[in-house]
């Protein structure tokens, strides 16, 4: 028999990829975030901030844990029917595929139109750089480079938690994010105090993005056309050019998959950084890249859930 919580994520993925969040409910993330402001607000100040920090990620994991857990385990309860669909539900809102692409494409399309104060304007929404002098070619490298870490972020990673833990692994996957996001800087204010979101974050994003990559260059349109065994080789020491332990292995994938190069000059809030260059570079980039990030982001995300609906069975079925 196929375990009920394999049955939630197959209704959670395509209620999420179907309808995706309606944009006038609340999400759960807002109120997570509401909670680690109040937390910073109070605690990131004085002394012992690292260990502060520490216990911010703990008791906000707990508590979305048992809150998480008890929804699930009540809703069973009742009848596995109404499991599933809760657990599907929570796991459908905890997924990112149609608010992904929604985002891209607000972009794409003022861009594809020639709208650059309009694309510009809309990529400030989805990214920190500043984008007020961009033109077309780092407004597509801000919207690939959103769309390829985020197809880890916000869709295979929290399914590889689902996988093994269920709704519960998805929002302590969902809360630790929501943790980096908001405190895992490395400037002044969260260098320390966010220590261990960061830290925790990066284990938990380490094997996802690694399959996700891979992913990437097996199944997904060479539209660079380099060997796969170039494309292969390029993406492995690329992705470890990059300054994030994970985000790089998403980044170069995309970059060798479509022959352009990312990374490169960008500028925040007035500071320049200069992150390592990624992919051949041999494709000028142009906005109909974005329509091929998001291909990308669709196809990779189907392959990884049938993957681990694969594996996960046949591993079920040897216990």
């Amino acid at each position: 028999m196929i375990p009920a919580h394999f049955i939630a994520i197959a209704v959670g993925f395509l209620l999420d990829r179907i309808i995706g969040d309606p944009p006038k409910w609340p999400h759960p993330v807002r109120w997570i975030g509401a909670f680690i402001t109040k937390c910073t607000t109070m605690l990131n100040k004085g002394r012992n901030r690292t260990l502060k920090g520490a216990f911010v990620l703990f008791i906000t994991v707990v508590i979305v844990s048992i809150i998480v857990f008890s929804l699930v385990g009540i809703a069973y309860t009742v009848s596995p029917l109404i499991g599933i669909l809760v657990e599907g539900v929570l796991i459908a809102i905890g997924l990112a595929q149609k608010s992904l692409r929604s985002a891209a494409l607000d972009v794409y399309k003022p861009l594809a139109a020639g709208d650059l104060p309009e694309a510009r304007t809309k990529l400030s929404w989805i990214v920190g750089r500043d984008t007020e002098k961009l033109k077309e070619s780092d407004i597509t490298r801000g919207v690939i480079e959103t769309v390829s870490e985020n197809t880890s972020d916000g869709i295979t990673a929290p399914l590889f938690w689902a996988f093994l833990l269920g709704a519960p692994g998805l929002w302590i996957y969902k809360t630790v994010n929501t943790l980096d996001s908001m405190i895992g800087h490395k400037d002044e204010r969260f260098q320390k105090f966010g220590t261990f979101s960061a830290r925790a974050d990066d284990v938990l994003n380490f094997i996802p993005a690694r399959i996700t990559g891979l992913l990437i260059l097996l199944y997904t349109p060479n539209e660079g056309k380099v060997p796969f065994g170039k494309r292969l080789k390029g993406w492995s020491q690329d992705s470890r050019r990059h300054p994030s332990p994970n985000s790089g292995f998403l980044e170069a994938a995309t970059a060798w998959q479509l022959g352009v190069k990312l990374g490169g000059k960008s500028t925040y809030r007035g500071v320049v950084s200069n992150r390592p260059e990624l992919g051949p570079g041999t494709v000028p980039l142009t906005a109909a890249h974005i329509q091929s990030a998001i291909t990308q982001m669709h196809s990779v995300s189907i392959v990884f859930w049938i993957m681990m609906a694969v594996v996960g069975m046949m591993i079920y079925a040897v216990a």
